[in-house]
């Protein structure tokens, strides 16, 4: 059995200071693996990075939005005022109000947003929840398909048994554990490798819906994530490329041409999951390709580290 290894190391004053395990793999244009580290072919729950295959299942079933708002329903938005009147706009095309949602009342996932909420002396509320896109989206598709609004989260309403075959199908592999995600809704396993191919399905589609899926996330990355994060920096960086990350430091990202990454921080720091992926581009040479903005993919996996308001080290990739 493999286990995670060192993917990156904190360095404070020329320091090595501390450590991230995780695991990465890196699948060729034949889909075939072209590199790995670590635990590459063991489950883990991929979190949000599920969220363009949950999508996917629900366009199968007829699901016809708008590609700005079908990004929105891949997305871990950052609570900015055009998410959340995306939000609005699929909930209209529901004719449901905001009390439908399910999901648990939170405060924007931006800094800058979530400032700006409590200084206007507002609080959660479950719009500004980062995964209120896919619930809408959801409560959406039970309504084109005449299923209950009531129970969509329940892993046996037939929305979620619709999600699963679909997860199976794009993964390759077996559900081997349904977990409930901070959102409420469920969470399927998947091993990196089985996650890296769900990407590689989506982004290689020449038709369908999941080449609908994989145009929707590439027009609009802002709306996958936000204007200011990391993921919106290296999609528009990389022509044609589609990627999600996901709580606890997951991350899958696929190219056009078959080639797709997929890795998991097993402490789940997400100031290492940038740069780690960052680092498994650089190691495919991804960055160093016609049109590929190099120096954009290479900021995205910068993370200084400060001592007394100034630059004094780095999170460095060890891949």
């Amino acid at each position: 059995m493999s286990f995670p290894v060192v993917v990156a190391e904190l360095v404070r004053s020329g320091f090595v200071e501390g450590h991230h395990h995780g695991s990465v793999v890196a699948l060729d244009r034949a889909g075939e693996v072209d590199w790995a580290v670590g635990s590459v072919d063991h489950p883990i729950l991929p979190r949000s990075c599920n969220k363009p295959i949950q999508a996917l299942a629900m366009v199968r079933l007829g699901l016809d939005l708008p590609l700005d708002l079908l990004a929105l329903a891949c997305a871990s938005h950052s609570g900015e005022p055009f998410h959340l009147d995306g939000v609005r706009r699929i909930l209209a095309l529901a004719g449901l109000p905001e009390s439908a949602l399910q999901t648990p009342p939170d405060l924007p996932f931006d800094a800058e947003e979530r400032d700006a909420v409590v200084r206007a002396g507002g609080g959660p509320t479950s719009v500004q929840m980062n995964c209120s896109g896919k619930h809408a989206a959801m409560l959406l598709t039970c309504l084109r398909q005449g299923w209950d609004t009531a129970t969509y989260l329940d892993p046996e309403h037939p929305l979620q048994r619709a999600i699963h075959d679909t997860f199976e199908d794009l993964t390759g592999e077996p559900v081997d554990a349904t977990g409930i995600d901070g959102c409420g809704a469920p969470v399927l396993s998947a091993s990196l490798i089985g996650l890296a191919r769900a990407f590689r399905r989506l982004a290689t589609a020449t038709a369908g819906p999941e080449r609908v899926v994989a145009d929707a996330i590439r027009a609009h990355p802002e709306w996958v994530s936000g204007t200011r994060r990391d993921e919106r920096a290296l999609l528009a960086a990389i022509p044609g490329a589609i990627g999600k990350m996901g709580a606890e430091a997951c991350y899958a990202l696929a190219l056009p041409d078959g080639r797709a990454f997929a890795l998991k921080v097993d402490d789940g720091g997400d100031r290492a999951r940038p740069v780690v992926m960052a680092a498994a581009l650089q190691r495919s040479k991804v960055e160093r390709e016609p049109g590929v903005d190099g120096d954009a993919v290479r900021r995205t996996g910068r993370a200084p580290v400060l001592g007394g308001g100034r630059e004094v080290g780095e999170i460095r990739p060890l891949l």
